[in-house]
């Protein structure tokens, strides 16, 4: 099957983005073979999967997410602002994401940081992943070349991707001097001629985010080899399949 479906955090257009209901909702479609999801650390250093820097938008907490231990986290309810069905889901641990997909999912796992806001992120990301021996079954991606640098210095092993909003002229070759084999972009930057090169220097490109089956179709179009991320995996059913 070509151009494969990647579940944007989770099945993020009916359940809380980055929860468990998502992915286990994600889950339910066998087509499913990727998701995306975003990573940062408590106040005590435990990777969690949240996508904003505060809990405003998708808790009912306030405030930066480092501001906060694992347990306070835990208290959160991050599923009533997308439906009362979700109330009182909560946030999830990276270790508890990694548990639920093993043997089922590949994952995108994107590194959430600023600057030097996440002190050993890296490390600790790393750590997990080698716990649920997911090496093979994951790549990690930020926008911040220093953390790709990073990761291929203590984990020369996982793979590593760029993620990038626009189209430099270089950007192959950002991405061959940082070791990645995966390329993050959104969709409205991405061509034909750049699929068709980065598949060549056996470069993964991910397009995003596609929620309607129109673009689906016509981001397909461009290259087999391009992953779709949605939020929507029963559209890209419909479109694709």
């Amino acid at each position: 099957m070509n151009n494969l479906c990647v579940a944007h955090r989770g099945f993020s257009g009916k359940a809380p983005e980055n929860t468990m209901a998502a992915m286990q909702m994600a889950m339910q479609f066998p087509f499913v073979q990727w998701v995306e999801v975003d990573v940062q650390l408590s106040k005590d250093g435990i990777p969690v999967l949240i996508h904003d820097f505060t809990l405003n938008r998708t808790t009912n907490g306030r405030g930066p997410v480092r501001e906060k231990t694992l347990a306070e986290l835990k208290q959160l309810d991050a599923g009533s602002w997308k439906s009362r069905v979700f109330r009182e889901e909560r946030l999830i641990t990276l270790e508890e994401f990694l548990k639920a997909v093993c043997g089922r999912l590949r994952a995108n796992i994107e590194i959430k940081t600023q600057g030097n806001m996440y002190p050993g992120i890296e490390e600790k990301v790393v750590a997990e992943i080698r716990r649920h021996q997911m090496e093979h079954d994951v790549v990690l991606t930020s926008f911040e070349p220093r953390i790709l640098a990073r990761i291929k210095e203590i984990a020369r092993g996982i793979r590593t991707g760029l993620i990038i909003e626009g189209r430099p002229k270089d950007l192959l070759l950002r991405l061959q001097l940082l070791r990645c084999s995966f390329l993050s972009i959104s969709q409205r930057h991405l061509t034909a001629e750049l699929a068709s090169r980065a598949a060549k220097l056996g470069i993964t490109v991910m397009a995003w985010t596609i929620d309607d089956a129109r673009t689906m179709q016509r981001v397909a179009a461009l290259h087999k080899d391009i992953l779709i991320c949605t939020n929507r995996p029963d559209i890209w059913q419909e479109a694709m399949l």
